[in-house]
């Protein structure tokens, strides 16, 4: 395998597996506080049990995420010296950063599993919002660091040595907010639809389960909020893909040829070799009204920029129609929800139990989708403009071995962590502390 490759097969393998716990140590969460937050209101124990139980799974979750995560800080100095070199001082602070928010969030994840039975529900509950927090918090910070691979800031280029650092300009970088926001909607989206997904196949076995019907409305009220504001948000990030990163928009929407009016490429097959996205659906003036609000617009295609600079457009194309059609499909599932069940006061019926478990692989196509059109958009560079990606890798031999090594070694992770989760049973005779939900009030 060609050495490049093997790097960025690794590190991708790494950071796909490495994203769905991070997206659930930001989403998870936030289902831990509304639900045990509905049994401090209602006192209807079966929100209680759905705490004891997802607290568990967050438990689990977490321990492999931080093992994943540590894996990935090992091969960014491992696989990239060059760019550690080069960039290390600019980007420490939001991995310093990272380090804070994480630690702050184990320890209270610590704190709330612990606390179940010593502490009083009310300040047991408090202990959930600061996992929440920290969680959210610490995914932002790396996210920042993504967003400055994509838009570098905070130093001065002298020769591809970076001085003069501000670190803050480093973090606080123009692709930052909408990275940030983007990122972190497609984990409560994701969380809450993967939720969602395991009690939709409970409901289609026992339709009557009360518990599993209470654990479907919570993961969808989070889930059918997020959605609507995760399509907005991305909308927000394609505008700004075509003001600060126009040939990334190219190649999200396979437009190899600058155009004024410009049409919105629907599906396709990009070939670099030709110039043409083939069996697309063009729709007049879309694009340029979608990225400039202007119906004449001009929108740069990739033939705008050096042949070098250009990102490879068939992954880049394919993977952000993934995730468009997929957000979409959401959307569609969650107002449905929505309408039929009113907020989850009446049980779906059968379809809608379907279209819910199908949901939980949309969420996870989705996510995965977007996060491969943030990576490969940026290529060839590891720091657009200042670094590129051939010129940061190590020169190490042996890649591929430790490329074909680390992939069995995710896959067995990955099969334990499914069994282990499978083995993970709701505790019936779990039963709130007497007069729990009175003392609370």
């Amino acid at each position: 395998m060609d050495h490049l490759l093997a790097a960025r097969a690794q590190m991708g393998t790494s950071l796909a597996f490495h994203y769905i716990f991070a997206a659930i140590g930001v989403g998870f969460p936030i289902l831990l506080v509304i639900v045990e937050g509905l049994w401090l209101r209602t006192g209807d124990p079966q929100y209680y049990r759905l705490a004891r139980t997802w607290s568990r799974v967050m438990l689990l979750l977490f321990a492999i995420g931080a093992v994943s995560g540590t894996t990935l800080s090992f091969e960014l100095g491992l696989l990239w010296p060059e760019f550690m070199r080069h960039a290390g001082a600019v980007i420490g602070v939001p991995f310093s950063a990272e380090g804070f928010a994480f630690f702050i969030e184990a320890i209270f994840v610590g704190i709330y599993l612990y606390g179940w039975d010593r502490l009083s529900p009310r300040a047991h509950w408090l202990c959930s919002i600061p996992i929440a927090v920290s969680g959210a918090l610490s995914a932002a910070f790396v996210t920042a660091v993504n967003a400055w691979m994509n838009t570098p800031s905070g130093f001065r280029n002298a020769g591809g040595t970076a001085v003069d650092i501000d670190p803050l300009a480093a973090v606080f970088n123009k692709a930052m907010p909408t990275e940030v926001l983007h990122t972190t909607l497609s984990a409560y989206v994701f969380a809450s639809f993967a939720t969602a997904a395991v009690y939709a196949v409970t409901l289609l076995r026992e339709p009557a389960n009360r518990y599993a019907a209470a654990g479907l409305r919570v993961a969808m009220l989070v889930g059918a909020c997020a959605i609507p504001l995760q399509l907005i948000a991305g909308d927000v990030s394609a505008r700004f893909d075509a003001h600060e990163e126009p040939i990334k928009l190219a190649a999200m929407e396979g437009q190899f040829a600058t155009e004024a009016p410009a049409a919105l490429t629907v599906g396709g097959i990009p070939d670099a070799r030709t110039h043409e996205t083939r069996y697309a659906i063009r729709i007049p003036y879309l694009l340029s009204i979608l990225a400039f609000e202007n119906p004449h617009a001009e929108v740069r295609g990739l033939d705008a920029f050096p042949a070098a600079d250009e990102p490879n457009p068939l992954p880049v194309h394919l993977c952000f129609d993934a995730m468009v059609g997929c957000g979409s499909l959401l959307l569609l599932i969650g107002g449905w929800w929505a309408f039929v069940t009113r907020l989850g006061a009446r049980l779906p019926g059968t379809w809608l139990k379907r279209a819910l478990v199908a949901g939980g692989g949309l969420a996870f196509v989705a996510m995965e989708a977007g996060w491969m059109v943030t990576e490969e958009g940026r290529q060839p560079w590891i720091a657009t403009g200042f670094l590129r990606t051939s010129d940061a890798v190590t020169t190490a031999p042996g890649l591929d071995v430790a490329f074909y090594g680390f992939t069995i070694l995710y896959l067995f992770l990955a099969t334990t962590l499914a069994w282990l989760l499978l083995r993970i049973r709701t505790d019936d005779a779990a039963q709130p502390p007497a007069g729990a939900v009175a003392r609370a009030h």
